[in-house]
């Protein structure tokens, strides 16, 4: 955004300060884990207990059973659960995962979607990469990318297309069921219902990537949420509490293919950190009960409501898309269903808006092609006073 960041000193509830003693209203929620806000009491708590017992064992725990637990409860087919340390590893598992039990090569991805930083997905990714202009990265050998398959989100034709030419060397179809890294991009009616369809009729496994949905848009992500199951979900960020966690959930058939049980080798010394999983744990269960979800979605209608009057009178169109607590304000575009629309955005004016809006004391992700988070730390009147900051700023920068 053309500044040097602001380095955070600390954060409570919705709110941020910077080393310089700034306050902001956060709406970035360190990317969309603390959905219950900063420093919440009980998972403080939790962090600080598990701590006291020890910080790391590289042996197991019975608080990770116990996730495991919670996941597999939660999300339709999941009969078992690998920890790992971070999205990237969890999808670099899913897709090894896929491979080993198709006995295929090729992965099929969304233009647009961000799967971690693993060589075979960084390919016109979404993210970090789609905001530096670099949706492709230097360091990775044709061979790989070559593997990678890559379609246009809400386009089912186009995954036909794919899946009739390479059909029999595709291992797994992955997709974000809501897109977060290209800015929040909605599932169209029937595309997630139609990739089940075209991957059980390929012999393909499909696999979300809920690391940033899950447990976000509603308990159990966005399978629960449009009520459609794959063969393997990515989970992180809310899962881990905010702390470095994430995991990979599917069918015992499926997931006892992984080391030791089976031939397809993970490892990691830190994964299932106790007190990443005391974090989580914590986390989960404040969310348990379902009603935190209806507040979300309350929170998330009075966004979308405040914000709407303001947009219609624009000189300029700009598109709000929203699935519960996630939003984007896509400027200079007025809709945004997939990488191509989401491209033709005016990045220039989204500089403007993101450095009016943090002068205004609002904390939003640095980029158009990222995801804004509402927290449960939020109150309404927190939601009003940035629809107004936002609607000022917009008028000011459009």
């Amino acid at each position: 955004m053309g500044q040097t960041p602001r380095f955070i000193a600390r954060g409570s509830g919705a709110w941020i300060w910077d080393t310089e003693g700034r306050r902001y209203l956060d709406f970035l929620g360190s990317w969309g884990p603390l959905v219950l806000g900063h420093a919440f009491p009980s998972v403080v708590a939790a962090v600080g207990k598990a701590a006291e017992q020890g910080t790391s064992f590289g042996a197991p725990t019975l608080a990770e059973v116990e996730l495991a637990e919670v996941l597999v409860g939660a999300l339709p087919a999941a009969e078992q659960v690998r920890l790992v340390s971070s999205g990237t590893e969890a999808v670099m598992t899913a897709i090894r995962l896929a491979r080993a039990h198709t006995g295929r090569r090729r992965i099929v991805k969304f233009a647009g979607c961000y799967h971690g930083h693993s060589d075979g997905l960084l390919v016109r990714a979404g993210s970090g990469a789609l905001t530096l202009g670099i949706p492709d990265s230097d360091g990775i050998p044709s061979e790989i990318a070559g593997l990678t398959a890559v379609a246009a989100f809400n386009d089912l034709a186009g995954v036909g297309n794919i899946l009739s030419n390479l059909g029999e060397d595709v291992a797994g179809i992955i997709v974000e069921p809501v897109a977060g890294n290209m800015g929040t991009v909605l599932p169209a009616i029937g595309f997630l219902e139609g990739l089940r369809d075209l991957a059980t009729r390929s012999g393909v496994l499909l696999i979300f990537d809920e690391v940033i949905t899950g447990f976000r848009v509603a308990w159990g992500g966005a399978q629960r949420r449009f009520g459609v199951t794959p063969d393997l979900t990515c989970l992180g960020k809310i899962v881990g509490g905010g702390l470095p966690l994430a995991a990979i959930a599917g069918p015992r058939a499926i997931m006892e293919q992984l080391a030791p049980s089976g031939r397809v080798y993970q490892a990691g010394t830190l994964s299932g950190n106790p007190i990443a999983v005391a974090a989580g744990l914590a986390t989960l269960r404040e969310l348990a009960d379902g009603t935190a979800y209806a507040r979300l979605e309350g929170l998330g209608e009075v966004l979308e409501t405040s914000l709407r009057p303001t947009l219609a009178r624009l000189r300029r169109p700009v598109c709000l898309n929203r699935c519960g607590s996630m939003f984007t304000l896509f400027l200079g575009v007025g809709c945004v269903e997939s990488y191509r629309d989401a491209v033709e955005a005016d990045t220039a004016a989204f500089g403007r808006f993101f450095h009016a809006l943090l002068e205004r004391g609002f904390y939003v992700a640095p980029s158009q092609f990222e995801t804004a988070f509402i927290s449960l730390a939020h109150t309404e009147a927190d939601v009003r006073q940035f629809a107004a900051a936002a609607a000022e700023s917009l008028a000011e920068v459009l």
